[in-house]
């Protein structure tokens, strides 16, 4: 009997060696989605941040909007337009807005459905590093904890500053989450960007701060509890309660949940503390990440060698 491949034959594909077909290999592409709404809604769905669905899903409305076609037909100019028409937002939402589009045009060619990804020709406009704007001093950030006198609220703020966490991943603790360690230490299990778990050591005093304030709550209640319903706080409520903090100790308006996880990380490195410890502490997925704080707030430099 003969060992030579037997061709197969279809209508829709020149002839090939039955072996090269069984592993798909020379085969049309089959598209993944049945549509344009049905592609963005796949690519909504992969990402896992509830925050990150909904922006996505506004960049892409205003992205279909704009162009007014099918996505199969929208060529590079079509995408440039629609980046010269975000010219007066602000420079990090223009970023975030095309950033989204570029995505949704990546993942259409990859599921088969677009033919070019046109985006991948349209380099976003860089944006000024404005990390180091957000980094308040230790001091700010110890004033703007100890000012509250609610012991729910100013336990958020310990753990947003102690732990490092994400205004998300605090929000959604409960009880059963934190573990009490040696030496009066504490422990939160988080469930953190990218669908990532990851447990973050505590200090006595956060810990303390936080127990503090459980009372009769059981393992499954929140450890924030909304004043409305006994449920998790929202990220809303939580932006509230730091623009208060933030009010009450004198400082910026512009302070968020966001900048007192930037205080922990460079901090920490300003301490002492090894990168990729800070990294793992925060969740970042690189530690290239975390390695932007010692650029926005570097201990040395050329400048302390010279006379002026």
């Amino acid at each position: 009997m003969s060992n030579a491949l037997v061709p197969i034959v279809d209508a829709e594909f020149e002839e090939l060696p039955l072996a090269q077909a069984a592993r798909g290999e020379g085969l049309p592409a089959i598209p993944q989605a049945d549509g344009d709404d049905h592609l963005v809604e796949m690519w909504i769905a992969k990402h896992t941040s509830p925050h990150t669905r909904r922006n996505y899903a506004m960049q892409a409305r205003r992205f279909r909007s704009f162009v007014g076609k099918p996505l199969r037909l929208v060529r590079i100019g079509d995408v440039q337009a629609f980046m010269a028409g975000l010219g007066e937002m602000a420079p990090a939402t223009r970023a975030t807005a095309i950033a989204a589009v570029k995505s949704l045009l990546t993942f259409g060619q990859e599921v088969g459905f677009l033919q070019f990804n046109v985006g991948k020709a349209v380099k976003a406009p860089p944006i000024k590093n404005k990390l180091a704007e957000r980094i308040m001093s230790e001091s700010d950030a110890m004033r703007m904890v100890a000012l509250v006198d609610n012991p729910r609220d100013r336990a958020f703020l310990t753990l947003l500053y102690g732990g490092g966490l994400r205004i998300s991943e605090a929000c959604a603790l409960r009880w059963k989450d934190l573990a009490e360690r040696d030496g009066g230490a504490g422990q939160a299990t988080v469930f953190g960007k990218g669908g990532k778990t990851r447990a973050v050591l505590l200090s006595p005093n956060t810990w303390r701060t936080l127990h503090a304030q459980r009372g009769e709550a059981g393992a499954d209640d929140p450890v924030f509890r909304s004043r409305k319903g006994g449920v998790c706080i929202t990220t809303r409520q939580a932006d509230r309660i730091v623009g208060a903090a933030a009010a009450r100790a004198g400082l910026s308006a512009e302070i968020s949940a966001h900048w007192l996880r930037h205080a922990h990380a460079s901090h920490a490195l300003d301490r002492g503390a090894p990168i990729h410890l800070v990294q793992a502490t925060l969740g970042h997925a690189s530690v290239a990440t975390t390695g932007r704080y010692l650029h926005a707030r570097p201990s040395e430099s050329s400048a302390r060698f010279l006379g002026v």
